[in-house]
């Protein structure tokens, strides 16, 4: 519990989702290529954003701590994404499944959570510093759709992910980002 606890809440070492870099990045986003990949993930309806994002944290906390079919530990990643879609109030919040987990990830033994693969996909991303909160992730999220319309670049206006890298006890060079999937 003493490393997951302090890889969690100190960002320390934390595995993460494999990509490349599609192209070279311009100064206000950049395109990656992430490889398929297996999340942890659950959906709180109904709830605030900043609600939601901390019901769903601390339901994947618990799945990572062994509440899964074997009991066991999973170490924690990053990043911490929440998919969020136009006037829609339910949000899925999802942790990445560790590589040497990703064969054959525990079963939850929670019911609201779930292990979902999500296929390899090119994502627009945008990346910024600071504590974020719901309002600045969709500042972001505009700044980031407004850049992508302009150059003419194709992509999933409906949703976008947010993508927090850091813990709340982390104060400086935090980092997080947005991101909408090239169509």
């Amino acid at each position: 519990m003493i490393k997951s606890f302090k890889q969690t809440f100190l960002s320390l070492e934390l595995q993460s989702p494999r990509w490349s870099s599609a192209e070279i990045a311009v100064q206000d986003y950049e395109l990656r290529h992430y490889e398929t990949a297996k999340w942890a993930s659950t959906v709180v309806k109904g709830e605030t954003q900043k609600e939601a994002l901390r019901q769903g944290f601390w339901k994947l906390f618990y799945y990572i701590q062994g509440k899964n079919e074997k009991e066991m530990k999973i170490e924690m990643t990053v990043p911490v994404t929440c998919l969020v879609k136009s006037g829609c109030t339910d949000f899925k919040v999802s942790f990445f499944v560790p590589f040497k987990h990703q064969d054959s990830p525990p079963h939850p033994t929670d019911p609201d959570v779930f292990i979902e693969k999500r296929k390899g996909e090119a994502i627009f991303v945008r990346s910024f510093g600071g504590f974020a909160s719901p309002e600045k992730y969709a500042e972001e999220a505009q700044a980031l759709a407004t850049i992508l319309k302009n150059s003419g670049q194709s992509f999933h206006e409906d949703f976008y992910y947010t993508a927090g890298y850091d813990s709340p006890f982390k104060l400086f060079n935090r980092h997080n980002e947005v991101w909408y999937f090239k169509k």
